[in-house]
């Protein structure tokens, strides 16, 4: 170790009181078939899987210190190469991001990247070849540390592999973003650090990092480190020679750079720096002078921890891998209750996904119900052919894809399929009577304890179980569009729902791989009650004479998923103007429904924009009729979020949720709302939209994980 890496490394280490410290375990064995001695570095921090290593200041420092010993023994000739590994299940996750957002000057933030720097590329450097075995999940700095490896081998089991650094407000900082594209070419480099990372953390199993050329040999998980070990002496020895394609650095790179570019403008809009700063450095490792990278990578990576952007991506992290995982207010799940067979009312589009969503989640039978024949058959034809899909994506194997399909099974008789249900939820048309009349005929023939759940976006449960005999086993369980893919469930309690309804309602998400929020019985619950309000007031500034294109780009500086004409056309115009008519019912002072809107419905127009444009429908706006009011961007956007801030201060008066947190975890996973703004509530208590609103923050200032303004 060097004088000046320790210094660093000590120095932030006082930085970091609570990290959880890797060690650097060195062991000597001989390989395989007389290749000779091997030094092989395990990464561990000492406890069970479930707790992944990270690289703080102090496990870069034990790191330095077992390469100071390899250094040596390779340099007097006692060793022919050195591998490094993890414990069983991990490699390594990256660097310790709780520590990193407690720095609050840019010279410690540049001593993290730099202090990276300086031990990884120490493996590079070595008289002898260096091998990273990827054995188990390897992310951020765990996927960078092997890349300064001479060669590396991946887990055919390994579940999971990214460069996330972008998706928190980051960038790949210990030479993912110049050494990566020198290895595999830029356009794969590209797809995995702005791609994959800005679609949601999207991951890389093993089978696909050696498929793009980031590993030079795949092995089963079984006997993984043994082959590795093996193919190690056989490159070793002379018997197995390491060819990689070539890259191409001429207008292919550009292409590539350029790809990237129009990815993250459609995420995010401009609105958060760190993929444009991985980007710009990717441009630039296309001379291949990696040192010059490396100090890019390290400026902007001080730049990008003390932005605002990263504590918000953290604190939205946290909310994502902390809080979902223990819903706020959920009874214990010492309630819940077995649930054995599903029923599903309804055999449209949103049934047919919760029926094949329970079937594989839950491995139990489910019986689709609808009011003819052939609309139960084309529900049960639906799960079928999506479980037919999935084995050709190899996803399921032929065993799993029968048994799957034969859990999933339609009947018009809800008395002889619902006898031995335990959980039956209804997805039928969004009106009151109509939902009412399904349940009391559920009711009639399900045993006692069975819950009743239901999936609407925005009328009162309680009401709904008001004419039952047991409302206390009645539930709200709001899924997302599409099912699949978006995590939240908003779970309702109602005013009689029980614990043990509640609870295995829970319990039955958890196992849904849900996102589970408990929400009060309130109108359009959350989601709904923010993007209703946040819309209506875009509608109204269109309604009063502001042109739609305006109104449209005024949300964009959000860097949002989505404009807000975009959103209503996924939506849907009839879905969302049947919320805004429930709120307005219940709020009319601030929830307005705009008659623009509602003849768009009455001609049944599914789209505003001319589709594939961003032109108003001709037929669209022959139907308009507008006042002469014109709002610039700026101020519809200050409209909206003067809106949004005061929805959601009065939905945290009444209780709707336990805390604001449960608010943004709510719009990030069921919404989509970017990480980068860490929800909203963080977003407007940094803007000052909070304080000029509602008087006061959302969120406490100073905390960890939330800047103050």
């Amino acid at each position: 170790m060097t004088s000046k890496t320790a210094e660093l490394l000590k120095g932030a280490a006082e930085l970091f009181p609570d990290e959880v410290v890797t060690q650097a375990h060195v062991r000597h064995l001989d390989l395989p078939s007389g290749a000779g001695k091997f030094a092989l570095i395990t990464l561990d921090n000492g406890l069970d899987h479930t707790k992944p290593t990270t690289f703080g200041p102090a496990s870069l420092a034990n790191l330095d210190a077992a390469i100071d010993q390899v250094e040596k023994e390779a340099a007097d000739g006692e060793i022919k190469g050195v591998g490094i590994t993890g414990k069983p299940f991990i490699f390594a996750v990256g660097a310790d991001l709780k520590g990193v957002g407690q720095l609050t000057r840019h010279e410690d933030a540049l001593a993290i990247g730099r202090g990276g720097h300086d031990v990884f590329k120490r493996l590079s450097a070595l008289a002898v070849p260096t091998f990273a075995y990827y054995n188990g999940a390897a992310m951020g700095g765990g996927v960078e540390v092997g890349l300064h490896c001479t060669y590396r081998t991946v887990s055919a089991a390994l579940p999971a592999f990214s460069l996330p650094e972008v998706f928190l407000g980051l960038v790949p900082g210990w030479g993912g973003c110049a050494l990566l594209p020198n290895l595999i070419g830029a356009d794969r480099a590209v797809s995995v650090i702005i791609e994959n990372s800005l679609n949601q953390n999207r991951q890389l199993k093993g089978k696909q990092v050696y498929e793009l050329g980031i590993a030079d040999a795949l092995f089963e998980g079984a006997d993984f480190l043994e082959e590795s070990l093996r193919w190690t002496s056989a490159v070793l020895r002379g018997e197995v020679e390491v060819t990689r394609a070539e890259v191409d650095r001429g207008e292919g790179w550009d292409a590539a750079v350029a790809r990237g570019k129009e990815i993250a403008d459609s995420k995010v809009h401009g609105a958060a720096p760190a993929p444009y700063r991985a980007l710009d450095i990717i441009a630039q490792a296309k001379n291949g002078d990696l040192r010059q990278g490396f100090e890019a990578e390290d400026s902007a990576l001080a730049d990008l921890i003390m932005s605002g952007e990263l504590r918000s991506g953290l604190y939205a992290f946290d909310l994502v891998q902390k809080r979902a995982k223990r819903p706020a207010g959920a009874p214990s799940k010492e309630l819940a209750r077995p649930v054995t067979k599903v029923g599903v009312v309804g055999a449209g589009l949103m049934a047919s996904q919760l029926g094949l969503l329970f079937a594989r989640r839950l491995e139990v039978p489910v019986v689709l119900t609808d009011i003819d024949q052939e609309r139960v058959d084309k529900g049960v034809a639906y799960c079928h052919e999506e479980i037919d899909k999935l084995l050709l994506k190899g996803r399921v194997n032929q065993d799993k894809a029968n048994r799957l399909k034969g859990l999933v099974t339609g009947s018009l008789d809800k008395a002889a399929s619902f006898a031995d249900a335990d959980f039956v939820i209804e997805a039928v048309f969004e009106e009151m009577g109509v939902k009412q009349k399904v349940f009391a005929e559920v009711e009639a023939v399900v045993p006692e304890h069975a819950v009743l759940a239901t999936n609407t976006s925005s009328l009162s449960v309680s009401e709904m179980a008001s004419q039952l005999k047991h409302p206390e086993r009645v539930v709200g369980f709001h899924f997302f569009n599409p099912v699949a893919v978006l995590p939240l469930l908003e779970i309702v309690r109602g005013e009689k729902t029980d614990d043990a309804s509640l609870a295995t309602a829970f319990a039955v998400a958890k196992k849904l791989k849900k996102s589970a929020v408990l929400v009060k019985d309130a109108p359009a619950f959350v989601v709904n009650r923010v993007l209703t309000r946040f819309l209506g007031e875009v509608l109204a500034s269109i309604d009063e004479g502001t042109p739609v294109e305006v109104a449209d780009r005024a949300l964009g500086p959000l860097g949002l998923p989505m404009s807000p004409i975009v959103l209503l056309e996924l939506v849907g115009p009839a879905v969302a103007h049947h919320v805004s008519q429930t709120l307005n019912a219940a709020f009319p002072d601030r929830f307005a429904v705009s008659a623009n809107l509602g003849r768009v419905v009455g001609a049944g127009k599914r789209n505003l924009y001319v589709p594939g444009t961003l032109e108003i429908d001709p037929a669209v706006a022959a139907l308009f009729e507008t006042g002469d009011t014109q709002l610039t961007e700026e101020q519809v956007r200050e409209r909206a979020l003067n809106a949004i801030a005061e929805e959601i201060r009065l939905m945290l008066d009444e209780g709707v949720v336990a805390e604001a947190q449960d608010i943004d975890l709510c719009l990030i996973t069921g919404a989509g709302w970017p990480f980068h703004l860490g929800g909203i509530t963080p977003y407007l208590d940094r803007e000052g939209v909070s304080e000029r609103v509602t008087g006061r923050r959302f969120l406490e200032p100073g905390t960890a994980s939330v800047p103050a303004a």
